[in-house]
């Protein structure tokens, strides 16, 4: 399997709430994540941000993602995806549901080792997609 469709099937895992059970047949067990995000401060794993994830769809049950871009670059053994996550927060979580909708930006880097991942960066603004939510 190339590396393309690798992180596809990774990225399509993730984005619907798989969990790291659904994800980790594409990263290495150890697999690390970093994000210059509050909201994710506390995750250094791809398994924590996986299980995030799934978290996520709990007060926001109709999150979904727009995709807008996919592209590898094999030289650097880098993937990246550029899509739009839309939802709306009904259902109680982190505070009472506001029944408020978010669009946010985001991009996923994925590096591999081989043929699987290794690393992944997200890059997102939280504290937009927080305030459009009503959580902060």
């Amino acid at each position: 399997m190339s590396i393309e469709t690798t992180a596809r099937e990774f990225f399509e895992a993730c984005e619907t709430g798989k969990g790291w059970d659904g994800c980790k047949g594409y990263c290495h067990e150890d697999a690390t994540f970093s994000a210059q995000a509050d909201a994710l401060a506390d995750v250094p794993t791809l398994e924590g941000y996986a299980e995030w994830m799934k978290g996520l769809l709990t007060p926001v049950p109709d999150g979904h993602y727009e995709l807008k871009s996919f592209s590898t670059d094999s030289d650097r053994g880098v993937v990246t995806a550029f899509a739009v996550f839309h939802g709306t927060h009904s259902v109680d979580g982190p505070v009472p549901a506001t029944g408020n909708k978010v669009a946010a930006d985001y991009v996923y880097a994925m590096e591999f080792d081989g043929d699987k991942i290794k690393h992944m960066t997200k890059i997102w603004n939280d504290v937009h997609s927080l305030k459009q939510l009503g959580w902060a």
